[in-house]
């Protein structure tokens, strides 16, 4: 059994009615996984840690569980890889840096026992690039090697896209779920800030900080968030209420038609021609389902507010880092934190208020519109490995927590993966996914119709 033909034929909803119908077992499925990492690893390079004995221990607990007569989980048997700034007591957690090499948690993420409550594989941990920053790791795009993945969960959208893995988790603090998701082109979801908690993950900013998962379909990122939405009491941005069912969510149909907010923010003027044009015929596909917006000129400070805040935050954040071991981060981490030390405490604290009202002007949208339309990335995956790309067109959406999804339904003209962004209200994930279902149908229809 080829891993890449499997995982791509049956994708992680397929895989969990195999393993629940006995048409396949859990150790088959990682079976299948690690043999689809030996074939494209060497090239990819998505994986920091992979021990594939401690794989099939879990995927046989998995087995003997089922053959026990145990009442399997939502994800039972199924293969996650985890971005390695997320702790995991059994593997090393790095951060993506040598001033971390060897570092060993000693208990799980709060996400990760989440996952291991619903019977999913840990199959390992994915590359980051330095420090959830901007130095690229050694991961490649499977499309093309010669391009950068993205980043900075470059390795967990690197490997769902290889077919290594079905489903991955990764955070975002500017642009780092849904730009990578982009340029590999699969399915990324960012839920709203606050749903996914946050203990056990390297902190960078408070504020910004949300963790986001990738997959192959809008469907099975449902899945999978769903297994890990909730309260935790050690992430303070989560609140002691019931989760949204996302899964339930996205299949519900919807009551009427959705109308879309076509937004060409402030950065619009970084799209590439390829963007620019498919986004025109994005609007002519969806007709009157699709309304330009334009926002106003208050918005058009959110990109220094919100670096004002991450900078700030990463010199706190990483002070130790500096300090101890300057010399071996990258020169952009050092003016990073260099420059985030200058940030004047009057201006942090104005740019933290500013998300309230960022949030509350783009709240006003949701009266007519059910969600909104906006690139992912200025154009394809760049060429080069020296950087992972601009985040620019995710800000905006980091800065206000609102839930976004990158869509894998458009390509650019060297044929390379093109990101369609579709943004939510904050606490509305579960109708963003409903109308991401209905956007998906609407113009995987139309290209079959032509």
């Amino acid at each position: 059994m080829q891993g890449e033909a499997l995982a791509r034929r049956d994708g992680a909803v397929g895989l969990l009615a195999a393993m629940r119908e006995g048409r396949l077992s859990a150790e088959e499925v990682a079976r299948a996984c690690l043999a689809r990492i030996d074939q494209v690893e060497g090239e990819v390079r998505a994986w920091a840690a992979l021990e594939p004995e401690l794989v099939l221990r879990q995927a046989r607990a998995c087995d003997e569980y089922r053959r026990c007569g145990g009442e399997p989980g939502p994800l039972h048997g199924l293969p996650v890889g985890i971005k390695d700034i997320i702790d995991t007591a059994d593997l090393p957690t790095e951060f993506g840096t040598p001033l971390h090499a060897g570092r060993r948690p000693q208990r799980d993420a709060v996400v990760v026992t989440r996952l291991r409550q619903a019977g999913a594989v840990i199959l390992g941990k994915t590359v980051t690039t330095e420090m959830a920053t901007y130095a690229p790791g050694p991961t490649r795009n499977p499309h093309e090697l010669g391009h950068t993945p993205g980043g900075s969960s470059s390795g967990s959208a690197a490997a769902v896209a290889a077919g290594m893995v079905p489903l991955a988790l990764g955070t975002q603090t500017n642009g780092s779920v849904i730009r990578p998701a982009a340029f590999c082109g699969v399915v990324g979801f960012k839920p709203s800030f606050g749903l996914l908690p946050r203990t056990g993950v390297l902190t960078q900013s408070p504020a910004l900080d949300q963790l986001g998962v990738f997959a192959a379909s809008v469907e099975e990122a449902a899945l999978l968030a769903d297994v890990l939405a909730g309260c935790d009491d050690g992430d303070p941005a989560t609140r002691p209420q019931a989760p949204p069912r996302l899964l339930a969510g996205w299949a519900r149909p919807l009551p009427l038609p959705p109308r879309f907010a076509l937004v060409r923010t402030a950065y619009w003027e970084h799209a590439e021609a390829d963007t620019r044009a498919a986004f025109d015929e994005l609007q002519a596909v969806l007709g009157t389902a699709v309304e330009e917006v334009r926002l106003p000129p208050q918005f058009d400070d959110a990109w220094a507010w919100h670096r004002s805040i991450m900078e700030a935050d990463i010199a706190r954040h990483y002070r130790q880092e500096y300090e101890r071991g300057g010399e071996v981060l990258s020169a952009g981490l050092r003016q990073q934190i260099e420059r985030g030390r200058s940030v004047r405490a009057v201006d942090y604290a104005d740019a933290i208020d500013r998300i309230a009202a960022v949030r509350a002007g783009l709240e006003e949208l949701r009266e007519n519109f059910d969600a909104i339309l906006t690139p992912a990335a200025p154009g394809t995956a760049p060429a080069g490995h020296d950087s992972t790309g601009d985040p620019g067109f995710c800000t905006l959406w980091t800065l206000a927590g609102m839930p976004a999804l990158n869509l894998p339904l458009m390509h650019g003209g060297d044929g390379l993966p093109l990101g369609l962004q579709l943004v939510g209200y904050r606490g509305g994930d579960a109708r963003l996914l409903a109308s991401a279902r209905w956007l998906e149908q609407r113009i995987i229809g139309e290209e079959e119709e032509a």
